[in-house]
């Protein structure tokens, strides 16, 4: 993977691990009183291009990506957190872009991230997906 690419993946993780405290957030206000208390778990974070991996042109507009990505994850986890992104690289001369989705899993083994990530290569017709597995606290906090 190139460096450019690499920084630039770097920098929408550490704004979405944000954006994803902040989800966290508003989850755990709603829980009325339910407190959890904190434990050590792993977040899962995958990149899943959606420009296809032979043409480079897309296999869904983003509305159909999102769709068929919430049907993988609402089947394999009951659940999604979703966030886009545009990817960006240059090979040569030549500069591609991709619009790009974003997924947090918490709460779930690697093997089933795995199972997830390979019907995503097959339905968005990829060589692979991106997944950085991140050590944290997770808490549900619902005040005092």
């Amino acid at each position: 993977m190139n460096k450019k690419l690499i920084i630039a993946v770097s920098i929408i993780c550490a704004v979405a691990i944000g954006l994803s405290v902040a989800a966290i957030a508003i989850v755990c206000t709603s829980l009325g009183g339910k407190t959890e208390a904190p434990k050590q778990d792993v977040q899962y974070v995958l990149y899943l291009g959606t420009n296809d991996k032979d043409t480079n042109t897309p296999v869904f507009t983003p509305e159909e990506a999102q769709a068929k990505l919430k049907e993988i994850l609402l089947d394999k986890f009951g659940g999604y957190t979703i966030q886009e992104a545009h990817g960006g690289w240059k090979d040569g001369d030549t500069v591609y872009n991709e619009y790009t989705l974003v997924i947090y899993l918490s709460d779930t083994t690697l093997d089933d991230v795995h199972s997830a990530a390979d019907e995503m290569i097959q339905v968005f017709h990829q060589s692979s997906v991106l997944i950085q597995s991140n050590q944290t606290t997770t808490e549900f906090y619902s005040g005092k």
